[in-house]
């Protein structure tokens, strides 16, 4: 589960796009996620092919397992640059894993798909499917992935656990996402951004363990982390880099506490770290109201471009 989460983390970093428009679920692609899912992560994916920035920020953080994804995806046979609009990245637990604490990552890519071609594509290269009821999952090259197509602008990819989870909550043979009201109102509250997340319980506690580091107090943290219910957040490049976190604890007194520890982390980094992470910290905000604890961040291009070189990047996205 730490690297699967790791690895979902560093991919909202790695897909960001300079762009205003809204990277949203269709209501077939909701239906394709388990109901219990740990993250979603949902990026406009044609911005991003055309931010350099966005590109060269990518290429810097994306480890080995979301290059493989990248890979896979393109020679697939889809033409990323045109056939691909939204992507996003689901987290969560597949019940025929031997470790409970293991999770598996699905990826769902939205768009308008030429699929006899691509079909026809396989076919001519000899690529078989493998039947789940009437669904048909076919082999993404040597990569171990698999991909199958929910419809003509929704496709699920990914390990063939990921797969068929995702095919069993399509198909009504379990609950999917639209009836986890909780992450339902959350999405509700960030999906309008171009980039976007939302977190279940026990992936905004192991968000928070991992944001305070040494910084906070284990003791404190621990008295409130199970009153940590649901998180969301999006991200911004249009104008500079905006951030936004929203943290929902359900009673002032668990918002406080964790807006404090942020807050103490936030001092510890300013008196330890270098002159760009000072300048990064000068413009983060933490405040709590209303059983929710709020974080914002803001910098202009030239100062996140100095933020990607620096150790405190470095160490968010290992």
């Amino acid at each position: 589960m730490r690297n699967s989460f790791k690895l979902i983390s560093a991919l909202v970093l790695a897909l960001c796009a300079a762009t205003s428009h809204a990277a949203q679920l269709s209501s077939d692609a909701r239906a394709a996620i388990p109901r219990d899912v740990r993250q979603l992560v949902v990026i406009d994916y044609r911005a991003m092919q055309n931010s350099d920035t966005a590109m060269q920020l990518r290429d810097r953080v994306m480890p080995p397992e979301l290059k493989q994804f990248d890979e896979a995806l393109r020679k697939s046979g889809l033409n990323d640059n045109h056939d691909v609009d939204q992507l996003a990245f689901a987290l969560f637990h597949a019940g025929s894993s031997k470790d409970a604490d293991e999770s598996v990552t699905l990826g769902i890519a939205q768009g308008q798909f030429d699929t006899d071609a691509i079909l026809a594509g396989f076919k001519k290269r000899g690529v078989k499917p493998q039947l789940v009821r009437t669904n048909k999952i076919y082999p993404m090259a040597k990569s171990g992935m698999m991909l199958c197509f929910l419809d003509q602008s929704s496709m699920i990819f990914g390990g063939i656990d990921a797969i068929k989870a995702s095919l069993d909550a399509h198909d009504g043979n379990q609950q999917s996402l639209l009836a986890n009201q909780t992450l339902m109102d959350a999405m509700r509250s960030t999906d309008s951004e171009a980039l976007w997340s939302i977190l279940d319980a026990q992936g905004t506690q192991n968000m928070m363990k991992s944001v305070l580091g040494e910084a906070g107090s284990v003791a404190d943290y621990e008295s409130v982390r199970k009153r940590l219910q649901v998180s969301w957040y999006g991200m911004d490049f249009t104008h500079g880099v905006k951030f936004s976190l929203t943290i929902v604890t359900g009673d002032g007194f668990a918002a406080a506490t964790i807006s404090s520890l942020l807050n103490a982390a936030v001092l510890y980094k300013k008196t330890t770290g270098d002159t760009t992470e000072k300048v990064a910290l000068a413009d983060t905000n933490v405040t709590s109201s209303a059983g929710k604890l709020l974080v914002s961040f803001s910098a202009s291009d030239s100062d996140f471009a100095s933020l990607l070189k620096s150790s405190l990047f470095q160490s968010m996205v290992r």
